[in-house]
């Protein structure tokens, strides 16, 4: 399983992987099943450190850091906001905007389910632009300036234009017609220990574009 992860980039202080759709980003309760966090740190065959995360749904690029310091140094520029991060998605309906932005407080409602709450919830603001409209979708490009839990599905269910495929997110019944959530972390730019900026992209998968050309 391990040689099928698709390696974006690597150095003496990070790895970035394109993690597949369905494969959790660390281990989660059941710890007999393999995470890409475990995945990664048997085949290197050393610890790595959890810098962020993605859904267990979606797909993207995904990085960790070889070393405590390093660690710190990406950690440190993501609670600064100072990682630019960006990602695909399909959306139900059609948005007329060509650019938008939604702000919107989210906070946990319980059973993992995250919403907008407006008085509790904690400031999150989510960029969206507009790559291509369908018939009955929308491609978006989305940018997120803030990483709260969930916060670009609960931002577009929020805003009327649920995530294709999101079970969470969704009518079920309408959600459950598509083989994935069409959600990928397409790049990733950040700044590496000495200094140099550098910009990681993950291709689109197999599966995204499988389910992209059957709503087209």
């Amino acid at each position: 399983m391990a040689d099928q992860i698709e390696i974006l980039f690597e150095d003496n202080n990070v790895i970035a992987a394109n993690k597949p759709e369905g494969l959790a980003s660390i281990t989660e309760n059941d710890i007999t099943i393999e995470s890409l966090h475990s995945l990664l740190g048997k085949k290197y065959e050393q610890k790595l450190f959890i810098v962020h995360r993605l859904d267990k749904e979606v797909s993207g690029v995904i990085l960790f850091a070889k070393s405590p310091e390093t660690h710190k140094y990406l950690n440190d520029q993501f609670a600064e906001r100072k990682v630019k991060k960006y990602y695909s998605a399909v959306v139900h309906g059609t948005i007329k905007e060509n650019d938008g932005v939604i702000k919107k407080p989210i906070r946990e409602f319980g059973s993992g389910r995250m919403g907008v709450d407006d008085r509790n919830g904690k400031p999150s603001e989510t960029k969206f632009h507009v790559v291509q409209r369908f018939r009955d979708y929308t491609l978006l490009e989305l940018n997120p300036s803030t990483g709260r839990r969930h916060q670009l599905r609960v931002h577009l269910y929020s805003i009327g234009f649920p995530i294709v495929g999101d079970l969470r997110y969704g009518d079920k019944t309408i959600q459950g017609k598509y083989s994935r959530i069409m959600l990928h972390a397409k790049s990733l730019e950040f700044q590496l220990p000495d200094g140099k900026s550098i910009l990681i992209e993950a291709p689109l998968s197999k599966s995204f574009l499988e389910v992209l050309k059957q709503i087209s």
